[in-house]
């Protein structure tokens, strides 16, 4: 009986039951949307760095493994000296200038060392850097900009001949020649970090273990060491940031569920005194709002987890190559817990209202 009337109060006013589980998908959909992007720029981060085909990574004194990779301070002379270790088949040194204003970075390489160790890049549209002034870019950044090989685009405050568009997932969406960013980035003879592939993979740590003996200040990482630190626990501000907006998130469900349940009970006072005068106790009257409070907070649960594949998508259409969001599904329960214990904490005050009415004066209520 008591999902019966639960059930029927919802049929019966669909426009107010829609905007409650509207408003309460919201912040479902934020909470999808945020862990999705930052789950989602990582991950990408991780293909591409794999992409490059290398086993070791080779940085300057100082930096993080993770940290800093736009620093261009790193002498281009250990290119040749690394070259020459043992086990070591290919060698390749890049360098990486960040774009104002958004996630990326232009990314110089040697074409020929690059493709020593990543292989050859796959050609969407036009050919590889022949010029100073040629720029390269993946498919997602091509697309984002609605730019294709033999047009023209501004980057770092110069004009560049878009030369080709290559299949994306190698190191970077933007790739110039090294020579040519280090004038622009006045670090001539200095690159970011050195790629090194080895004869074996199974050598890495004992290549590593020598280079960290024989280059004892700069730190050396195994790729896989790298891919593993793509992670969002890994970045403290980040993982503060997310907290923040779940807590956001139970706020304004709490609201929006407090003020949905108020007005419901309201309107539906000669309701709760026919139920008190035919015997329904308090705790019977404040389980029917509660137990549609959960309802509302399940189905804004549901709605909200198909929002975040909307903006999934519309963040694709927009800046794939910026914005990569990916769609988190453990984090589905996560997101409906907040949303159901949001709505039932916010539907406890207006159950209370309701218990505390007087049968008669509610029947005679107009």
């Amino acid at each position: 009986m008591r999902f019966r009337l639960v059930w029927e109060n919802i049929r019966f006013r669909p426009v107010r039951t829609l905007l409650s589980m509207l408003l309460i998908a919201v912040p479902v959909m934020l909470i999808l949307t945020l862990v999705g992007l930052s789950h989602g720029f990582f991950q990408d981060s991780e293909r591409r760095a794999r992409g490059v085909g290398a086993d070791i990574l080779f940085r300057p004194p100082g930096t993080s493994i993770i940290g800093s990779f736009s620093s261009i301070t790193l002498p281009e002379r250990f290119v040749d000296k690394l070259a020459t270790e043992p086990h070591v088949t290919a060698v390749t040194a890049v360098a990486n200038e960040p774009i104002g204003g958004t996630f990326d970075t232009v990314t110089g390489i040697d074409p020929a060392s690059f493709a020593r160790l990543s292989g050859p890049f796959v050609y969407l549209e036009g050919h590889g850097l022949q010029k100073p002034d040629d720029i390269l870019l993946d498919q997602y950044y091509a697309n984002q900009r609605g730019v294709h090989a033999a047009q023209k685009m501004k980057v770092l405050n110069r004009e560049w001949n878009v030369a080709g568009v290559v299949e994306p997932g190698k190191l970077a969406h933007l790739f110039v020649s090294l020579p040519v960013l280090q004038d622009l980035a006045s670090s001539s003879g200095k690159v970011s970090q050195i790629y090194i592939k080895l004869d074996n993979p199974a050598n890495t740590q004992m290549v590593i273990d020598h280079f960290r003996e024989k280059y004892k200040d700069y730190p050396v990482y195994s790729m896989a060491e790298l891919a593993s630190y793509y992670q969002v626990s890994n970045i403290p501000l980040l993982q503060g940031f997310i907290d923040a907006v779940l807590g956001m998130g139970v706020l304004f469900g709490f609201f929006v569920v407090a003020l949905s349940m108020y007005m419901a009970v309201l309107q539906r006072t000669r309701e709760f005194g026919i139920l008190k005068s035919l015997g329904a106790s308090k705790g019977f009257v404040i389980g029917l709002i509660l137990l549609e409070a959960f309802g509302l907070g399940l189905g804004g649960t549901f709605v909200g987890i198909g929002l975040s594949f909307f903006t999934k998508w519309l963040m694709h259409l927009v800046m794939p190559a910026s914005l990569p969001q990916a769609i988190v599904i453990s984090w589905w329960p996560i997101a409906g817990a907040v949303a159901m214990g949001a709505a039932i904490l916010g539907a406890v005050y207006p159950g209370l209202i309701a218990v505390r009415q007087d049968p008669i004066e509610a029947l005679a209520y107009e």
